[in-house]
């Protein structure tokens, strides 16, 4: 067998071997992943143990934990957080933070499920892999939790002391709380946890398992110990290896560190038991968050996991009723007047997976009309029939995302992981169940022929006897009235000498903060060197070829599948112009054309298409601040059989949509603004970056215009004064296709083989694209807003504050040597003074290509202190006393970053932005050469820059109003949601 031929399987891996203390159980082929996979047992310990070979060279590793929660403390949350703070063999704060500084990670995170826990990475490189798995290992095995309490206090809940004398008032702080605190500021995550409380009375699922606020401050240290030590024992343990690896290498790796386990005794973990089905009554719950925000939801238990066709099936009947505006169930329902939307959700990942109907923006009185409406039409669409021609057209979706596997930010093996826990932590015999699709897409396409969609709606909905509703009603005040009130009566109770206590402790908790890691103990933490970077592939090429337009090929292995790009320059277009830009490809794609219905081409681009989106972005050329080129995409992807459909279907839409339909056009729009107001409040961080950016930057306010905080301005003013402004807005946008959809502000890209794009460029001739020429002149003139200090009011417990600069005179820094240094400015001093000592659950920094650069923090609790920390960066940069090895971690992180393996569509498009943004040849090289060249000094010497900011900085606050007027910055304040 050739050496890296995962097409047979190993014989050396047969079952009933063993090897390094592991005995493989099973073998079975995956050619989903192109694969085998190898199920074993670790004899010592119990522990499960599944690698999924194939020839990817982004390795990863995987051990998950079986962890159902018992209550609504947040426990698993906060222990996921507490042990990666320290560990026996690496008893340094932070040795999470030390690898996102030093490793060449392409991925390292740790996440909490409903029902488990999970800690992946992922690397290119076998030293690095090896690395992350022994500080991982180490530290779910041998936490320092155990010796070091004020980790509990640091990530999971404290009191501190506000105030001084009489005026002293105590307050919560901790990262998870706040976190947590800004989790359930989003109306969709309550709505779902009273929905599960509901639906689950009787196990895990009804509880939170990220922790709710009300509830963390009841969680002591002394169950907090117990609770590791009885569900991070091996026996409860489950392990994922994936890609090209030696297997043999790495399980004598994990064999040494499972058979140094710890044995706790300290009793079993906590049962994950199967409900019994329940109807309770309709359930009614309060919710301090703004009126728009009323919700409903209706949520149906469909089965269990073991059944994966039937899980798949109710995920094709959900697109079918409710994928689109025109679907029949959400068109039923949108028609009722009910609410500003209505969508429905598969929740699958768990036990008992559900089916989640939910009405958003509930209009007066209308709550309690939505069950009966809901199931009655199902009812209609079970009897009468669902049209076959959108079950067909869901079930095309469904199978070519399967057969793309594109998972996003997330590496393949990381992803699998997760998915391999869909089956595998119910059932030690089924872990390979959502890792294979074939069978499960052939028993779905066979419910096509016999009215087995119908059966399954009327099982799902019109007999359900596990079905629960909720309605969410806004009000005032809520958890923070009952959490102040909470406080000031432990505060009543408290003498002197225990609010004393609770200083003092709080400063204990500090002083551990801000004590430096000991040489000794750093030394122990594994690191990588630069002489262990390796020289990245040669990026291919991506020639402008002849054919009708402009066009970039990108001729990379997709699989069988192509994808298109249609970049239309929008600079003809005046800036007050620009919302409607943003505000058209919202509409694009959703609405009638001159040949057929919105619904008929919503089947057409599911039955034929990948995917096809309407969006806007703006390119900087030559990194110029003042520059701006807001362009719109249409992208399209579709299997190599139907790439023609790529050229006739786009076209149709750009070309012929129909405006006139007003009712449709308001529904969309409210959608949209309603997308926007939750964006605000679970995302600030990203849109608060934006917006501080458009005080400096022409390129911020152009995307700001299409797309943030304006555009939701714009977009809001038109809403409301939606009967005097509607007559015009089709004239307008139909003026405005004519004016952007044109031959000569196009540029085509196609990603895939050259067969494909000569038959794409047969079917597609010019796309019927018109020229206007010099009569429509490029016209934009978008500037930068100049420096202001802002604060957006959101329901939120939290804050997400963002300070942003000019590029600066002072900044003689190169990109490569930001780059290194925005590791050091993030994960050491922000990640100390904002997110350890503040509490905030994110932070960082950027510094853009343009030289503008920001700050920022997410779910934050405080304000001012924040601003604060930022001013202090200047003078700890300057200061910065790294030592070799330290630098040498920062450079061999921000390297791999800019190596890290991406999909063929992902690396299409950043060299499809690097070509508009004007990058000279060799650009990622320079950068890449100037990060390998930055010395302690380059970095120090950046400070300057830093100190630069001063008064001409801009500030950018979103948070709740109590925050934002407690604020001793002058904020613009301003109403959003």
């Amino acid at each position: 067998m050739p050496k890296n031929d995962f097409t047979f399987a190993d014989p050396a891996l047969a079952v009933g071997t063993e090897h390094a203390g592991f005995t493989v159980e099973r073998v079975e082929a995956v050619r989903e992943i192109g694969g085998q996979a190898y199920v074993m047992r670790h004899a010592a310990t119990g522990a499960r143990l599944l690698w999924l070979a194939n020839a990817d060279v982004n390795k990863s590793f995987s051990i998950a934990f079986k962890t159902p929660p018992a209550d609504d403390t947040g426990v698993f949350h906060i222990l996921e957080h507490s042990v990666l703070c320290g560990s026996d063999a690496y008893p340094v704060k932070e040795p999470f933070v030390n690898l996102l500084k030093t490793s060449m990670q392409t991925f390292l995170n740790a996440l909490t499920f409903p029902d488990k826990t999970m800690y992946p990475v992922a690397s290119t490189n076998t030293a690095d892999l090896e690395n992350l798995m022994g500080v991982y290992l180490d530290a779910v095995l041998h936490p320092a939790i155990y010796r070091r309490p004020r980790i509990f206090e640091q990530e999971g809940w404290h009191l501190e002391v506000e105030g001084e004398g009489a005026d002293a008032r105590l307050a919560y702080n901790g990262v998870v709380f706040n976190e947590m605190k800004g989790a359930l500021s989003d109306p969709d995550d309550v709505l779902y946890q009273a929905l599960s409380s509901a639906l689950f009375p009787d196990t895990a699922y009804g509880f939170e398992s990220g922790g709710n606020p009300r509830a963390i401050p009841t969680l002591t240290y002394e169950k907090f110990l117990d609770t590791h030590a009885r569900h991070y024992d091996l026996a409860n343990s489950y392990t994922v290896l994936y890609g090209d690896m030696d297997i043999e290498r790495e399980l004598a790796f994990i064999d040494e560190r499972f058979r140094g386990a710890d044995e706790r005794g300290a009793g079993a973990p906590n049962v994950l038991a199967t409900q019994a089905p329940v109807e309770p009554e309709r359930r009614r719950i309060q919710m301090a968050t703004a009126p728009g925000n009323a919700a409903d939801g209706v949520s149906y238990v469909i089965g269990g996991a073991a059944d994966r066709a039937r899980v798949l099936a109710v995920d094709v009947l959900l697109d079918a009723l409710t994928g689109s505006n025109e679907a029949p169930l959400k068109r039923a329902v949108l028609d009722a007047g009910l609410a500003d939307d209505f969508e429905a959700t598969l929740i699958d990942g768990v036990l008992q997976p559900q089916a989640m109907f939910q009405l958003k923006g509930v209009h007066k009185g209308c709550a309690g009309k939505f069950r009966p409406l809901l199931e009655s039409e199902c009812a209609r669409l079970a009897n009468d029939g669902i049209p076959r021609e959108k079950l067909e057209a869901a079930l095309a979706q469904a199978e070519f995302n399967l057969r793309e596997g594109d998972w996003g930010s997330y590496p393949d093996g990381v992803a699998l992981s997760m998915t391999v826990m869909s089956s595998w932590l119910y059932d030690d015999d089924r872990p390979l169940d959502y890792v294979h699709y074939e069978e499960a897409l052939a028993e779905v396409k066979g419910l096509l022929g016999d009215g087995g969609f119908e059966r399954l709606l009327r099982e799902l909905v019109c007999e359900s006897r596990h079905c629960a509703e909720v309605e969410l009603v806004p009000i005032e005040g809520g958890d923070a009235a009952e959490e102040q009130a909470e406080l000031e009566a432990r505060r009543a109770a408290m003498s002197d000498k225990d609010l004393a206590a609770v200083a003092a402790e709080v400063a204990a908790l500090r002083a551990e903060q801000e004590a430096p890691d000991s040489p000794e103990a750093l030394a122990t933490l594994p690191q990588l060197h630069v002489s262990d970077i390796e020289d990245p592939a040669p990026e291919p090429a991506a020639p402008m070829v002849d054919a009708p337009l402009p066009c970039i090929a990108h001729e990379l292995d997709t699989h069988g599948i192509a994808y298109i790009y249609h970049y239309f320059d929008l600079r003809r277009l005046a800036t007050d112009e620009l919302p409607l830009a943003g505000l058209l490809s919202d509409l694009l794609g959703k609405l009638d054309t001159a040949s057929r219905s919105a619904s008929d081409l919503d089947t057409l681009v599911e039955t034929n298409l990948g995917g096809l989106d309407f969006f806007v972005e703006t390119y900087v050329p030559k990194d110029d601040p003042a520059a701006a080129v807001p362009t719109l995409v249409v992208g399209a992807s579709a299997l190599s059989g139907k790439v023609e459909r790529l050229a006739d279907i786009p076209r149709e839409v750009w070309g012929s949509t129909d405006f006139s339909d007003l009712d449709d056009i308001r529904d969309i729009l409210t959608q949209r603004k309603v997308a926007l107001e939750q964006c605000f409040v679970g995302a600030g961080h990203s849109v608060g970056m934006l917006r501080a950016n458009t005080y400096f930057l022409a390129g911020a306010r152009a995307s700001d215009l299409m797309g943030g905080v304006d555009y939701y301005l714009y977009l809001r003013e038109l809403l409301a004064n939606w009967d005097a402004r509607k007559e015009a807005l089709a004239g307008e946008l139909t003026e405005l296709c004519r004016r952007i959809f044109t031959a000569d502000e196009v540029t085509v890209s196609f990603v895939g083989s050259a067969d494909d794009r000569r038959r794409f460029w047969e079917a597609a001739g010019d796309l019927g694209l018109p020229t206007l020429g010099k009569k429509a002149a490029h016209v934009l003139d978008v500037r930068a807003t100049g420096a202001r200090k802002e604060g957006f009011v959101i329901p939120s417990n939290v804050s997400y504050v963002v300070r942003a600069s000019a590029p600066s005179a002072a900044d003689a820094g190169t990109i490569g040597c930001w780059n290194v240094a925005t590791r050091a400015i993030s994960y050491d001093y922000l990640w100390n003074e904002v997110r350890v000592k503040g509490g905030a659950y994110g932070c960082g920094f950027r510094r853009d290509a343009v030289g503008g650069r920001a700050f920022w923090s997410y779910r934050d609790p405080a304000v001012d202190a924040t601003l604060a920390r930022y001013d202090g960066c200047a003078k700890w940069l300057a200061g910065w006393d790294g030592g070799a090895d330290e630098l040498d971690g920062y450079i061999v992180s921000t390297v791999a970053a800019l190596d890290a393996p991406v999909k063929p569509r992902a690396l299409a498009r950043r060299q499809d932005v690097a070509r508009f943004n004007e990058k000279k040849p060799g650009w990622r090289e320079q950068i890449r050469a100037e990060e390998l060249a930055v010395t302690a000094d380059d970095v120090r010497a950046l400070a300057a820059a830093l100190a630069d900011d001063g008064p001409a900085s801009g500030v950018c606050v979103f948070g709740g109003r109590e925050a934002l007027e407690a604020s001793e910055i002058e904020l613009e304040l301003n109403e959003l949601c």
